[in-house]
């Protein structure tokens, strides 16, 4: 048996101090089902100590008022760390999350670094201030960081998500409170322990794991100047309601429903693998940006169901841990329901089961769905309208362009997609055409020098790139004296 990952203190302020409270959380292995970590659950005094430390630090300290060449060595620090130790980082991933191997280097730990590096790209290029002639004479525009930052992540894709937030926020001067996802906080805890390596000043970052009910304290609290979040709808309009109380700056990256395109003169060969890396392959299906709509021309629709068929049927299920693993469990029992929930409603709603349905009869222990294509699916089922999180993909069928792209935008969400043809310069004039914030041609990519987020009710802002590094920015105009005239 694995012996269990256990953390007994938080990381406050940059110090390891005991906890408030003496609850702890238990991470459970998808794949033992067994218990493999314990950490301490974080309560609101531990939340008080945090913001005060980050409040401190951010009003009174020398992070946010270093030269940002100095901020930039320290987080270049940190993401050599990650880089240089991804593939410890990889094994804690998949053992926490059951992400197959193969994605926990990739997906989990190396994306991070990526995240880390471009950020660092971005701030490189990045002016404190610069001078333009206003209408009334010269003005000085400033950029000074927004203060103190809640970053709140979640179970799915973590150190991509921290990256996402905690690289730009740092760079920008920011402090900022980690709240990881209950489920999966041993990677953030991990991470904390190079932060401190790298020499951030005290105060400067705190890890707090916990529960709903802490993480709503903190976004309530008023020392908090902005949060960014990552994770559900709901928990997205619940964090705007709660920070609007103190008008505190919000970004929210959620979730989506995107769709992938394929139009008549799509080569299959470039299709098929991409749809499957950006579905099953995707963490196990378990990622917001998974293309779970696809949308196949009529004329093409057997040939595209019967191919996908035999892509999705011959996906190797199983231990995460094993480098030829493609589709590992789902995070939680709870998930693993939810999928197999969706494919019973998806059965009622009259859509067909192409492959896959359920539960793989030889993987009894863990919490495993089979990579499942619906066919014959329209676009008002709930299957194809609301966000399943797994291996459970859409087939529809549609006549013409105009309804391809009518179906790709008669959807809640706008936050990833695809468009496959030959004619890439028509491709792309169809991605243009599609309201989302992310969209591949021919294939399926997330950059992390661009930015990423969605519209609609896939959120709020941008991360990545130089207009991830801008969300952490505050802007002052200084209106200077005009010019004595002659």
């Amino acid at each position: 048996m694995t012996d269990i990952v256990e953390r007994r203190t938080l990381f406050i302020g940059g110090q390891w101090v005991e906890p408030t409270g003496p609850d702890t959380i238990d991470i459970v292995s998808p794949v033992t089902e067994q218990v493999v970590g314990r950490v301490p659950h974080a309560t609101p005094a531990d939340v008080d100590k945090a913001v005060a430390a980050a409040r401190e630090a951010f009003d009174n300290g020398p992070w946010p008022r270093l030269p940002l060449a100095e901020r930039i060595e320290v987080v270049t620090r940190i993401k050599d760390a990650l880089a240089a130790r991804h593939q410890e980082l990889a094994e804690l991933v998949t053992l926490q999350n059951g992400s197959p191997m193969l994605f926990s280097v990739r997906g989990q730990a190396l994306s991070a670094v990526g995240a880390f590096a471009t950020a660092l790209a971005a701030a490189a290029r990045f002016t404190e201030e610069d001078e333009r002639q206003g209408t009334g004479g010269p003005v000085l525009v400033r950029r000074e960081p927004i203060g103190v930052v809640a970053a709140i992540t979640p179970w799915n894709i973590p150190q991509l998500t921290i990256a996402g937030k905690l690289a730009p926020a740092l760079l920008a001067g920011c402090t900022v409170i980690l709240k990881p996802s209950p489920e999966t906080p041993l990677d953030a805890l991990w991470l904390a322990d190079l932060c401190a390596e790298a020499g951030l000043p005290e105060g400067v970052l705190s890890v707090l794991p916990a529960d709903r009910e802490t993480s709503a304290y903190l976004v309530a609290h008023p020392g908090i100047d902005k949060v960014a979040f990552t994770g559900s709808v709901g928990a997205g309009k619940a964090i705007m309601a709660a920070a609007a109380q103190n008008l505190t700056r919000v970004s929210l990256e959620l979730g989506g429903k995107s769709a992938a395109i394929l139009l008549d003169d799509a080569d299959l060969s470039v299709a098929v693998p991409a749809i499957v890396g950006g579905t099953c392959a995707a963490n196990s299906g378990q990622a917001c940006v998974a293309l779970t709509r696809v949308l196949v021309p009529a004329s093409r629709y057997d040939e595209v169901a019967a191919v996908l068929t035999g892509a999705f049927a011959s996906l190797k299920v199983g231990d995460p841990a094993d480098p030829t693993t493609v589709v590992g469990p789902m995070v939680t029992r709870n998930q693993q329901q939810r999928n197999l929930d969706y494919i019973r409603i998806g059965q009622e709603e009259g859509a067909k089961v192409l492959t896959g349905g359920g539960v793989p009869e030889s993987l009894t222990t863990g919490w495993y769905v089979e990579p499942t294509l619906f066919g014959d699916v329209t676009n008002d089922m709930r299957i194809a309208r609301e966000e399943i999180f797994g291996p459970v993909v859409c087939l529809i069928r549609y006549d013409t362009e105009d309804e391809a792209v009518a179906i790709a935008n008669d959807s809640d969400f706008g936050l990833s997609g695809a468009v496959f043809g030959a004619d890439t310069g028509r491709a792309t004039e169809v991605a243009r055409r599609i309201r989302t914030g992310t969209i591949t041609v021919n294939g399926f990519r997330l950059d992390l020098a661009a930015p990423f987020g969605g519209y609609k009710h896939s959120g709020i802002g941008r991360e990545f790139g130089p207009e991830g590094l801008s969300g952490y920015f505050e802007y002052k105009t200084v209106n200077l004296p005009a010019p004595a005239r002659a």
